[in-house]
Formats: C-alpha cells, sequence, structure tokens
C-alpha cells in the first residue's frame, strides 16, 4: 500500500459474539516464525476483560518485539486520544450516547429505530457495514459507512508499502473486498543477472553523478526493481552515473547472510554497520571524490536519471547548488505525538533554513566534499531528520562565504507520483516496473494506477 490506498471491506458481523479481525500482513523475512502485522484492527462488539461495552483495539506484532502497545476506541482515558494526520486517534463519538439514528451505521438505521439512550458504536451484530482502510502521509486511517473512526500511526519499519496481505477472521461475513490505489503485478521471470550488474567505472573518469540509495537489509525485492528499471537508463549502463545502495546490518543473521549474497553477486552494495545519512558522507570513495554531482534518494523512489542530467546541464551550475523539491518556509514540529517533532534544544529556531525533500536532491561537489570535511573534524552538527540536515550543514557553508543556489524542481513528488515527475516517491518494486514499462513503450513519465 501507498500514500492515498484504500482498502474496502463490506461485511456483516455474526456468529455467537460478532467479533472479528482485520489484519494488514507484511512479507515472511527469512529466518522469523511469522510475518510481522503492520495493522491488527481487532473489533470486539461485546467488550474484553478491560471494558464491558464494545471496543476496537489496534495493534502491531513482529516477531522479534512481539505485541505493541494497544489503542483503544473509545479510549480507557480520554485525554490519550492524540492526532494522527491531524484526525483524533479515535472519534470522540465512539461509546458516547447517540444522538439519534444517524450516528448509527446507515444499513442498521434502516433495519432498526435506534433509541437516543443507546450508545454510539460503528459496527453492530447482524448489521452490513462498510469500512474503508486509507494510508495516510503520518498512519492507517478507518472509516465505517462514510465516517471517520480510527486513526493509528505507523510504527517503526511498519511502514505500509510493506504490507502484501489482508487477513479477514472470526464472526463476520464479509460480502466483498476492494481496493484502489494499489500497484499492478509483477513478472519476476527471466532476470538476467549480469544486465544487473553495474559497469566497470573507467579509471580517472569523472562521473556526472554519484547515486546514494538509501535501503535496509531485508528490502531485496525493491533493489530488484531498482536495479531492473531506472538503473537501465543508458547513463548508468555507460558508467556516466554511478547507483550504489548503503545497506546496514540486520539483527538476523540469516538475513545477514541473504545480503551478503546478494552483495557478492551484484557488487552494487556498500555495507554499513548501521546505516543514515552520514553513511553517504563518509563513505570515501573514489565514485563520490570524482562526481560533477551527488545524489541522495531511496530504495522505493523512482529516478528518472535522463531527466535529472537534462536539468543539471540546463542549470549549469557546477558549484554551490542544491537541486531538488526545496522548501523555504518550514517550521519544526513541535508536536511530541509527531512522528517529526523536534524539540526546542534539538533547534531553538522557529524555521529552518532551505532544505530539499529526502526522496531525490542533488548536491554539487563542492559542498559533499566541505559537508564530508566537516564530518571527518567532527564539527557537523548532527540532525536526525536526514533533509533538513543537509540544509542546516549548507547554511553553516553559506556562513563560511559559500555562495549557493538553491533550484527547486517541483517535479520532485515525495509523497507518491504525477505525470510528469523526475523522482516519484512511495513506490513498490511493482510499481518501478510499472514505470519503467510505460517509458519505455510511450517515452513519457506517466504515472501507474491512481500514483
Amino acid at each position: 500500500m501507498r500514500l492515498g490506498s484504500f482498502i474496502t471491506v463490506i461485511g456483516i458481523p455474526e456468529g455467537l459474539l460478532g467479533n472479528f479481525r482485520i489484519d494488514l500482513m507484511g512479507e515472511l523475512t527469512s529466518g522469523e516464525p511469522d510475518p510481522p502485522i503492520i495493522l491488527h484492527y481487532n473489533v470486539r462488539l461485546q467488550g474484553d476483560k478491560l471494558t464491558e461495552g464494545p471496543v476496537i483495539v489496534e495493534n502491531t506484532l513482529t516477531a522479534a518485539h512481539g505485541w505493541g502497545d494497544e489503542e483503544r476506541c473509545p479510549p480507557m482515558q480520554s485525554e490519550n486520544n492524540k492526532k494522527v494526520d491531524e484526525l483524533k486517534q479515535c472519534n470522540k463519538r465512539v461509546g458516547r450516547l447517540a444522538a439519534g439514528p444517524s450516528n448509527m451505521s446507515i444499513w442498521s438505521s434502516v433495519a432498526k429505530n435506534v433509541s437516543k439512550s443507546e450508545r454510539y458504536f460503528p459496527f453492530k451484530q447482524g448489521y452490513l457495514s462498510v469500512m474503508t482502510v486509507r494510508v495516510g502521509e503520518e498512519g492507517f486511517h478507518t472509516t465505517v459507512d462514510g465516517k471517520h473512526v480510527t486513526s493509528f500511526a505507523y510504527r517503526e519499519s511498519l511502514e505500509p508499502w510493506l504490507v502484501n496481505e489482508v487477513k479477514i477472521s472470526a464472526d463476520v461475513r464479509v460480502t466483498s473486498v476492494l481496493a484502489s490505489g494499489l500497484p499492478t503485478s509483477e513478472n519476476v521471470e527471466h532476470v538476467d543477472m549480469e544486465a544487473l550488474k553495474p559497469v566497470s567505472l573507467p579509471p580517472h573518469k569523472k562521473l556526472d553523478i554519484f547515486v546514494g540509495v538509501f535501503s535496509t537489509a531485508n528490502n531485496f525485492k525493491r533493489r530488484m526493481a531498482v536495479r531492473r528499471t531506472w538503473m537501465q537508463y543508458a547513463a548508468v549502463r555507460s558508467g556516466a552515473v554511478a547507483v550504489r545502495f548503503f545497506v546496514g546490518l540486520h539483527k538476523n543473521q540469516m538475513v545477514n547472510e541473504e545480503l551478503w549474497n546478494e552483495v557478492q553477486a551484484y557488487g552494487d552494495i556498500q555495507l554499513m554497520p548501521f546505516v543514515d545519512y552520514y553513511s553517504l558522507i563518509s563513505w570515501k570513495t573514489t565514485e563520490v571524490v570524482s562526481a560533477k554531482y551527488v545524489m541522495k534518494t531511496d530504495d522505493d523512489s523512482f529516478v528518472r536519471v535522463d531527466e535529472v542530467l537534462t536539468s543539471l546541464n540546463r542549470l549549469n551550475k557546477s558549484n554551490g547548488l542544491l537541486y531538488g523539491l526545496i522548501n523555504s518556509d518550514s517550521r519544526p514540529h513541535r508536536n511530541t505525538n509527531s512522528k517529526w517533532y523536534i524539540s526546542p534544544e534539538e533547534w531553538p529556531e522557529e524555521k529552518y533554513p532551505p532544505w530539499a525533500h529526502g526522496p531525490g536532491y542533488v548536491v554539487s561537489h563542492d559542498i559533499a566534499t566541505a559537508v564530508y570535511k566537516r564530518h571527518s573534524e567532527g564539527s557537523l552538527k548532527m540532525f536526525k531528520l536526514e533533509d533538513v540536515a543537509m540544509g542546516i550543514w549548507i547554511e553553516e557553508l553559506k556562513k563560511g562565504g559559500l555562495e549557493v543556489s538553491y533550484m527547486k524542481e517541483n517535479r520532485v513528488f515525495n509523497e507518491g507520483c504525477k505525470d510528469g515527475y523526475v523522482v516519484a516517491h512511495y513506490q513498490s518494486p511493482r510499481d518501478l516496473l510499472c514505470l519503467w514499462q510505460k517509458l519505455q513503450e510511450t517515452n513519457e513519465a506517466k504515472c501507474c494506477a491512481d500514483g
């Protein structure tokens, strides 16, 4: 799933209790006994050991950490009702006295005249409900019969694009399941491994761009999709552009063994004890030192390498350049519930200096060299938001006399895909293959499905 994806389940809670579960499952990782549950949505119409009234319980599950902290709707304490994408974790009307039939399911209210003394709950045993799970920027949002009910913030390493299966179980008769905004299928047969290996870089030749792709150890499918798609651009195959993956080691030894086999097979991975944005800066290689530009992207991004090169050549700015989706009026998130929360101690000022969104930005050679030098000297200010950090470092270089040009590229889409893209973010492996196929067939940057 990706930003804007929907899954709609139409069904009737029935049976003895009417309890049911909807689980968004991730992919099983080698060495783990069970796949992770990205979202566990548990409807308990008869309540549970903590409450007598009906309740919705949301959670996550991983083999390494077990169940996470439950989130309940209605919550045990109203003051704990936090917000996700500006929506409350639980609609405040859930569990309260209904104001009339309009507060019940649109289906059950037709079938039964609801008393005003009845407490509102979005599901009712024996009556049809339409539930939709939507992918937002910060979390999953569920609606029932068109009304927002719950919001659940993503948890670390359990993002929506890892979902590859929906499980519906217990006392519910499912009428239909609908989905929109999901990628098309992927054909993984007949892969020519030799064609996916990077070309040997000519000695003493300056690269046009060095591209660092940040990835994680168990994201093999994403790396394969990148190899089969935008790493096949002529500029990459000719050696004018070098693409390398930066991958941190995994806590699971079997995953690391598979990763090591991948390193030996393809030769395009730089292993790190852990991966973060300092990895790209501190990697002392000929490729980085001799590149005119250094680009940072992610393994779920599609990069139109040819268009990036064309744009940089058109700009004709080889020094003091930050190119990408520039944000010049950004303020730190002070809400402690935000995944991007920054305390006043971390950044005391009201605004950030200009920065470029992380899915795809480019800096010129002189900026990359200067930042690396400060890093090696221990004078680089560390900051946990990678893309903002680069903007902060560049601002420091400006104070030292460096003239900087900020070149905004509105075709870098950091929340999905739009036709005409230069970079499209949050793309699954199947999305990447689909985008590449469209480029080959039409020579136009057209998105797949709903983008």
